[in-house]
């Protein structure tokens, strides 16, 4: 009987193995010849030289998994073991092997979230990103317009093609009064930003994420903040572009640097500007159509991932501006 002995001391074993040994169970049913025993930093396997070369390759593909995304979760291990994958996640999340349904993972966040583009035009997103530096994605609430972009700005930065992520905003009313609102600047802005965190929380474990934010790899602000700057080597969204006056949306796309990717996104049925204020994003949209390396992406009620009546609801509101 041959032996294997395998190191594991870069990864966090409790990761590796998962909750109540979950993964160790899977690794054992996929090779059932073999007798695997861990302890601490090393595991070590007993069995035919043949069946631990098959296992040493697994196994490794497993590891490295872990070190690139920081998380692991069973349907990572039965899809990287060639196990028979599970139907669906505990949380409902379609089985990773099913590609055409659920679309490639863009990155893997914290707990084992994998997100994904689940829609036709978010994987049209995807690719578009990858040939043009500036897309515009255009669709209703619900759609995943921004989630899917700040999971791309992200997948960016994890590869390590980019050094910094800008979220930005116009800081625009709806229907309640900014100045009212209690706190300083920073505390009045905020709430304005919220989605723009909550998608990062998804995406990035909360202490790297706080670090990110203090050392200013990921930056969040107001569209105001943006003049005057030149934003390179740094992977930039402007969300809520509706909100966006023609001389602010001027303003935001001439900030690029030479190695920056630019996604904005909108949805021209919710503009907050006063109503003799004609949205920028109308005339951006015009102009810009047939410039080479801006793309255009406009998803539609087909494409909302929210509850299913969100949908129903986007119907009914349909012939009401």
């Amino acid at each position: 009987m041959n032996e294997l002995k395998l190191s594991i001391e870069h990864v966090n074993p409790a990761v590796l193995w998962g909750p109540n040994n979950d993964h160790f169970e899977i690794l054992k049913k996929q090779y059932p010849k073999l007798k695997i025993v861990a302890r601490g930093s090393e595991v070590k396997v007993l069995g035919d030289e043949a069946e631990l070369k098959t296992f040493e390759e697994k196994f490794g593909r497993l590891v490295e998994h872990l070190e690139k995304y920081e998380s692991l979760n069973s349907i990572d291990v039965e899809r990287i073991l060639g196990a028979k994958p599970t139907p669906a996640s505990s949380t409902g999340e379609p089985a990773a092997a099913d590609k055409f349904a659920s679309g490639e993972v863009i990155v893997y966040g914290p707990n084992g979230i994998m997100v994904r583009a689940r829609t036709t035009n978010q994987r049209r997103m995807v690719d578009s990103i990858q040939k043009s530096d500036i897309l515009f994605a255009i669709g209703p609430a619900g759609t995943g317009k921004t989630y899917t972009a700040v999971a791309l700005a992200v997948r960016a930065l994890k590869n390590k093609e980019i050094k910094r992520i800008i979220l930005t905003r116009p800081a625009v009313e709806a229907g309640e009064n900014l100045g009212f609102l209690p706190g300083d600047l920073k505390e009045k802005i905020d709430p304005y930003l919220r989605p723009l965190y909550d998608a990062l929380d998804d995406m990035i474990p909360a202490e790297k994420l706080k670090t990110y934010l203090e050392n200013r790899t990921i930056e969040i602000a107001p569209l105001a903040f943006m003049r005057g700057r030149t934003l390179d080597n740094c992977f930039v969204i402007l969300d809520e572009a509706q909100n966006a006056t023609d001389m602010q949306l001027k303003m935001f796309l001439t900030r690029m640097g030479p190695s920056a990717k630019f996604i904005v996104t909108g949805d021209v049925t919710q503009i907050d500007l006063p109503k003799k204020q004609q949205s920028g994003l109308y005339t951006a949209l015009r102009i810009l159509t047939d410039i080479k390396g801006i793309d255009i992406v406009y998803l539609s009620g087909e494409d909302v991932v929210r509850h299913k009546l969100v949908r129903r609801i986007l119907e009914a509101y349909g012939d009401i501006q």
